[in-house]
C-alpha cells in the first residue's frame, strides 16, 4: 500500500535541505537577466543542475535553443511543469533600494520583473523534491520539467504544443508570482497573439520613369517612398482604424514596437526593409482574428501607397486558458497545509529603505496585507470578475494556456511582496518592484510555498489515483471527449512552425568595446544626446 503521507513528507524534507542550494541558483538566473529569445546562459544552468539530478534533458526542444525537456522516469502517468527564466528589457536594477541600473551596460538593459527567475526556479524546485521522493519510496511516474523561453512574448508553449512534445501530458502543475496565494478557478487568461510585418522596397529606382530626367542623376532622381514611410504609414493607419476593429466590451489590448532595419548609415537612399511587431490580447480567438483582419488590411494598403511588398512573420499565437476545478481543490488544499509566506525583517527593512528614499514614511509592515495570507479560490474568482461582463470568460494573457489543451492543468499562484502604498492610487516607481525581485529575503518565501505547494500536488496525483481521475474527467467533460473532441481546440501554429528566433530580438553583445546591451552602452547617461527643449 503506498504511503502518501511519507512521500510527501520526503519531498519537503528534500526542500528543506536543498532550500540554500536553490536561493542561490534563483540569484544567479536573476543575475543574468537575459531577455527573451536570448536565455543562452540561463538555459545552460537548468540544464547542468537537471541533469546532476537524474533527469534526461533535451536542450533545444521544439527547435528553440534556448529551450529545454527533461524527463525522468519510464512509467506511470505523466506529470509536467515549466521553468520560465526570460527578463524585460528597460527594467535593469539591482539589488538596491534605490534606483540604480546595472553597472557597466546602458540604463536600458534588461531586467526581472515578475520575476521570471523566481517562477522558474519554483517549479525547478519543486520537480526535482518529487523526483527525490518518488526515487526514495519507488513511485511509478514519468516527471517532465519544460524549459520555455520568451514568455514575454508568450513564444515557447504555442510551439513545444504543435510539435508534439505535450501530447502525452497527464497533468499539469503550474504557477506564477502574484501579489495573493491563491489557486485560479474557472476565469483563466486568454489569447495572446504577435506578428511581425515587414515591408521591403524591391525595385525603388522604378517608382518613376527615368528617361524624363535629361541627364543620368542617379542620386537624385525620385524613388519610391520606400520601407520607412510603409512602416509609418502602418503604423498611423493602425492608430485611426484601432477603435473600429472590435467594440470596446471586454477587455482587449494592441500594442506595438518598431523594430531596428540597421540602415543607418544610407540616408541618401530609399529605406530598403522596415518592421513593426504588433502583439494583441483579447478573451476569444474570434476577437483575435478580427483584429488580425484589419492589421492585414493596414498592411496591404501601406505596402500599395509606398512601392513596397508586404509579409507577415508570425511570433505566436496562443489559445485560451481552460480550467479544472478539480486540480483547482486539490492545489488549494495542499497550498493550505504549506501556509502563507512568511516574510522576516531583512525583507521588510529593505522595503522601508525603498519608502524612505522615495521621501515617504516607513511602514512597520512594508508590503501589501495580501502577500502574507492565503485568499480562497471564490475570493480570487470574484476579484477577476468585478469588472468583467458575464460573457466574458478569459481575461488579459498568458501562454500557460496552451497546456490546458494537452491535459488537465492548474494554475497556482504564490506571494511576490508588492509595496503598501501610503493612500490610495499612489504608484511606486518600478525599478522599486524589480529590486524586490532580486532579494533572496523577499523573494524566497512565496518561491518555496510554491515549490512545496506544487511537489504536494505531484506526489497526490501520483499515489492517489482517484485525484489524477477526477481531473481527468473534468478534462473529457470540457473538451467533449478529450483531445481531438468535439469542443477541444488544437494548436494554433503549424507543426512545422518555424521558431522565430532569428528576428532582431534585444539582446547582449559582445564587440571590441566589450558586452554591451543591444543599445551601445554610452559614455554619458542614456546616449539620448542633448534634451530638445
Amino acid at each position: 500500500m503506498t504511503d502518501t503521507a511519507a512521500i510527501r513528507a520526503s519531498a519537503q524534507a528534500w526542500l528543506d535541505a536543498n532550500q540554500a542550494r536553490l536561493s542561490a541558483f534563483n540569484a544567479r538566473i536573476w543575475s543574468f537577466a537575459e531577455p527573451a529569445w536570448r536565455e543562452y546562459k540561463s538555459v545552460a544552468a537548468y540544464a547542468d543542475i537537471l541533469e546532476e539530478e537524474g533527469f534526461e534533458v533535451e536542450l533545444g526542444s521544439g527547435a528553440m535553443p534556448t529551450a529545454f525537456c527533461a524527463r525522468w522516469g519510464d512509467e506511470g502517468p505523466v506529470l509536467a511543469g515549466f521553468s520560465e527564466y526570460d527578463a524585460v528589457p528597460g527594467n535593469s536594477q539591482q539589488v538596491v533600494p534605490y534606483a540604480a541600473p546595472r553597472e557597466g551596460l546602458h540604463p536600458y538593459a534588461a531586467g526581472h520583473t515578475d520575476p521570471h527567475s523566481m517562477l522558474g526556479t519554483a517549479s525547478l524546485a519543486a520537480m526535482l523534491a518529487t523526483r527525490a521522493a518518488f526515487r526514495q519510496h519507488g513511485v511509478k511516474a514519468r516527471l517532465k520539467l519544460f524549459g520555455e523561453p520568451a514568455e514575454k512574448v508568450c513564444g515557447s508553449k504555442p510551439i513545444h504544443a504543435a510539435k508534439g512534445y505535450f501530447d502525452d501530458l497527464d497533468a499539469v502543475v503550474c504557477w506564477h508570482p502574484w501579489p495573493a496565494n491563491t489557486v485560479t478557478a474557472e476565469t483563466h487568461f486568454g489569447a495572446y497573439w504577435s506578428a511581425v510585418i515587414s515591408f521591403e522596397a524591391e525595385a525603388p529606382e522604378r517608382w518613376v520613369d527615368k528617361s524624363l530626367m535629361p541627364i543620368d542623376m542617379s542620386h537624385a532622381v525620385a524613388r519610391a517612398p520606400g520601407a520607412n514611410d510603409a512602416m509609418c504609414l502602418m503604423y498611423t493607419t493602425t492608430k485611426y482604424t484601432k477603435e473600429a476593429m472590435f467594440p470596446h466590451s471586454g477587455s482587449w489590448t494592441l500594442n506595438e514596437f518598431i523594430l531596428g532595419d540597421g540602415g543607418a548609415t544610407s540616408d541618401n537612399l530609399a529605406p530598403r526593409f522596415s518592421q513593426i511587431q504588433y502583439s494583441w490580447r483579447a478573451s476569444s480567438l474570434a476577437i483575435q482574428e478580427q483584429i488580425w483582419r484589419v492589421l492585414a488590411q493596414n498592411a496591404r494598403h501601406a505596402a500599395a501607397v509606398s512601392g513596397c511588398r508586404a509579409f507577415v512573420r508570425w511570433v505566436t499565437k496562443t489559445r485560451v486558458g481552460l480550467p479544472n476545478m478539480a486540480l483547482t481543490a486539490l492545489t488549494w488544499a495542499n497550498l493550505q497545509e504549506v501556509g502563507a509566506p512568511v516574510y522576516g525583517e531583512d525583507a521588510k527593512a529593505f522595503g522601508r529603505e525603498i519608502q524612505k528614499n522615495l521621501g515617504l514614511t516607513p511602514m512597520e509592515d512594508p508590503f501589501i496585507a495580501n502577500v502574507s495570507r492565503l485568499m480562497p479560490p471564490a475570493e480570487f474568482e470574484a476579484t477577476l470578475r468585478h469588472a468583467l461582463p458575464p460573457w466574458q470568460q478569459h481575461l488579459s494573457a498568458d501562454d500557460y494556456v496552451d497546456y490546458s489543451w494537452h491535459a488537465p492543468t492548474v494554475r497556482l499562484l504564490a506571494g511576490r511582496p508588492r509595496m503598501r502604498a501610503p493612500q490610495g492610487g499612489h504608484d511606486y516607481p518600478s525599478w522599486a518592484y524589480n529590486a524586490l525581485g532580486g532579494l533572496p529575503a523577499a523573494v524566497d518565501p512565496g518561491m518555496f510555498v510554491a515549490a512545496r505547494t506544487m511537489a504536494l500536488t505531484y506526489v497526490d496525483l501520483a499515489t492517489r489515483p482517484e485525484t489524477l481521475e477526477a481531473a481527468q474527467a473534468e478534462f473529457r467533460e470540457r473538451t467533449g471527449g478529450g483531445v481531438g473532441a468535439a469542443k477541444w481546440v488544437a494548436p494554433l501554429l503549424p507543426a512545422d512552425f518555424d521558431p522565430p528566433t532569428d528576428l532582431r530580438w534585444p539582446e547582449y553583445i559582445r564587440t571590441e568595446r566589450g558586452e554591451e546591451w543591444c543599445i551601445p552602452t554610452a559614455r554619458h547617461g542614456h546616449g539620448g544626446g542633448e534634451e530638445i527643449r
